[in-house]
């Protein structure tokens, strides 16, 4: 093993966001011969990955530092201290502070607690460590929110986080012009409940300030993405900007979890079926070209086939394309882990009929694409992006980090060709 720091990253994007900024944090502090596991507790599967990650991690490493950070590591940090590979846990808070990570170093003379993870939920302090630019070299996230203040009934995810902080805007708009001046094409604004964003701040501002905010101060930025977000918390301005901006790209990930109305009670969800159809409607009616992806859950505690048929309808009545499915396991301390439970067969069954469908959206729009002309996000020489976040593969080289004219010729399995 070399001497840098090797980071093995679980779950969401926004943890992906971290384990760039931690890389940072590493670097700078000079830390060596580490392993840093950074870990999801969004299911009780993601926390078991993360187990089976570390004990494969210390075979191959068996002389370096192992340590767990992240979600899991936040919200049951016995678990993983009680295992025989791991040397340090450290909470959320902690791993994005450069004391944890100087005390890491090798010329570091004081003490380390083993178990550095304090009560996420006294957190105040705004979200994020600032990084310049993180993804590919033509996209770039950045972290605007962090934390929760739902409470839905299978969620662990708010004991992990702690509770809703927003990066100010005047922040966010000082890094994205940066991105900008370094040549990035396209912006992504994260977060864990990003349709919170500006609660918290001085005067209440919404994510739609923030977004027509953005796009009136940097002009220069060609392209501007929202990553997931709750529909029912989308305000007016956002509609706008939906509305009026192009440079707002035409592809919203909704977190919508179910399609039954009493599944989504039981969730404490707070919008209804209804809501989710009406505002996916509103928003294509603005925006003819909006494409829409999802989360949904199979196989919620209580979940009939006929209350699973809602949610599989769900995936026609929003014309959603793009589908994260995720089979449902119990969150300890969870109210939803104490629910009657649906068999595991039945949910390995309609998490695939779940799939099914959404590979058939995802064929559907991309048979629509042929003959189309698209402004394309070049990730590489041969692939890019689709504003609506569709892959297209070229038979010849185009400038990488710029945004090129295609037309669409055909589609080769889940991905477009120009």
């Amino acid at each position: 093993m070399g001497d840098a720091p090797v980071f093995s990253n679980h779950g969401c994007r926004l943890n992906a966001y971290e384990v760039a900024a931690m890389t940072e944090l590493a670097q700078a502090a000079g830390v060596t011969n580490a392993i840093v596991v950074n870990t999801c507790a969004v299911t009780a599967e993601a926390v078991r990955k993360a187990r089976q990650d570390i004990r494969k991690l210390r075979r191959a490493h068996p002389d370096a530092r192992l340590i767990v950070t992240g979600c899991a590591a936040q919200t049951e940090p016995a678990t993983f201290s009680a295992m025989a590979e791991v040397d340090m846990v450290i909470g959320n808070t902690e791993k994005m502070q450069p004391a944890t990570w100087a005390a890491l170093a090798p010329d570091f003379t004081g003490s380390t607690e083993p178990v550095q993870v304090d009560d996420i939920m006294s957190v105040r302090e705004t979200a994020g460590h600032l990084i310049d630019g993180f993804g590919t070299r033509s996209r770039a996230y950045v972290q605007v929110q962090n934390g929760c203040d739902h409470r839905c009934t299978f969620c662990i995810i708010p004991f992990g986080r702690g509770n809703s902080r927003s990066v100010p805007a005047g922040v966010v708009v000082d890094q994205i012009r940066r991105l900008v001046d370094r040549g990035f094409q396209e912006v992504v604004l994260t977060g864990v409940d990003l349709t919170s964003w500006g609660a918290d701040l001085p005067a209440t501002p919404r994510l739609g300030d923030l977004v027509l905010r953005i796009l009136k101060l940097v002009p220069d930025l060609p392209r501007l993405r929202i990553s997931s977000i709750d529909s029912i918390e989308v305000d007016e301005a956002l509609m706008q900007s939906i509305a009026t901006e192009p440079r707002l790209m035409p592809h919203l990930h909704l977190s919508l979890q179910h399609g039954d109305n009493l599944i989504l009670k039981r969730m404490k969800r707070r919008h209804s079926r209804e809501d989710a159809i009406r505002f996916t409607e509103d928003a294509r009616r603005l925006r003819p070209d909006m494409t829409f992806g999802a989360d949904i859950i199979a196989g919620f505690p209580t979940e009939t086939e006929e209350t699973f048929a809602n949610a599989l309808a769900l995936v026609k009545d929003c014309n959603l394309t793009w589908l994260h499915v995720f089979p449902y396991s119990p969150r300890p301390d969870t109210p939803a882990a104490r629910m009657p439970q649906v068999r595991g067969p039945a949910i390995k069954e309609r998490a695939a009929r779940l799939r099914a469908a959404g590979d058939l959206a995802v064929q559907s729009h991309l048979a629509a694409q042929i003959g189309q002309t698209h402004h394309v996000l070049m990730e590489s020489p041969r692939m890019g992006r689709t504003a609506q976040f569709a892959e297209v593969h070229f038979d010849a080289d185009q400038p990488e980090s710029r945004i090129v004219t295609a037309t669409i010729t055909a589609t080769t399995g889940t991905v477009l060709r120009a």
